[in-house]
């Protein structure tokens, strides 16, 4: 296959047309919470690995994968923590701002945990 540069006139200078492919990785796919977070980890002290994945159009990919890995891993630690730690359902009706509490208690702790193995590093 011969791929040709072409160019346009911008004033005086020719410009080379130079487009990126575009990424159809899971297209359908919505990035939550954590992909997000992924994101502007890489874009703001990740440059050159954020430059390198987009440029070679895998950069969705990676973000997409790891939102998904994230939500995972979420459910799972949640879990884990809800049976080491179980909090009475009755609290719910009795004193729900202390289950409330405790269950935000949980969550920030298992979000700490996928900040540190997926999110920033």
């Amino acid at each position: 296959m011969n791929s040709k540069i072409t160019y346009h006139k911008e004033g005086g200078y020719y410009i080379p047309d130079l487009y990126l492919e575009e990424e159809y990785y899971e297209k359908e796919y919505i990035i939550g919470k954590y992909g997000h977070l992924r994101l502007e980890y890489l874009k703001n002290h990740k440059k050159a690995e954020y430059i390198i994945m987009f440029i070679n159009c895998n950069l969705r990919k990676h973000i997409v994968d790891t939102d998904k890995k994230a939500k995972e891993r979420f459910e799972i630690l949640m879990a884990q923590m809800l049976e080491k730690n179980p909090i009475d359902e009755n609290l719910k009706n009795t004193a729900p701002l202390k289950w409330i509490g405790l269950m935000n208690n949980y969550k920030h702790s298992v979000e700490e945990i996928i900040f540190n193995e997926l999110i920033y590093c």
